[in-house]
């Protein structure tokens, strides 16, 4: 199961940033749009469903923190010009930082 926040990317890199598994699987409609996502200990996720019936899994237990710091910094150059991106070295931390998606 997910630990909560999920960091969700969509197909044009904007990350979102939900409360828990529940939370993130009412809040996405269409599975298709989902290109990635990691949980709060940077394991990757898996998301399946059809249109507003998601479900959102662990794809592995490795976690890929690089990829989610690499991912948000990327967000932050795109969406958030002029602000910084979380620059924690410890990861919980790091998560903490990021702005909640409003749901």
């Amino acid at each position: 199961m997910p630990t909560g926040p999920l960091i969700i990317f969509d197909g044009d890199q904007y990350m979102y940033v939900l409360r828990d598994q529940a939370s993130a699987e009412a809040f996405w409609e269409m599975p298709d749009e989902f290109v990635c996502g990691f949980d709060s200990l940077a394991r990757p996720l898996r998301m399946s469903g059809t249109p507003h019936q998601v479900s959102i899994e662990v794809r592995s237990e490795e976690p890929a923190e690089a990829e989610l710091r690499r991912r948000v910094v990327d967000h932050y150059q795109r969406f958030l010009p002029g602000q910084v991106a979380p620059r924690a070295s410890d990861l919980s931390q790091f998560v903490a930082e990021l702005p909640a998606t409003a749901t």
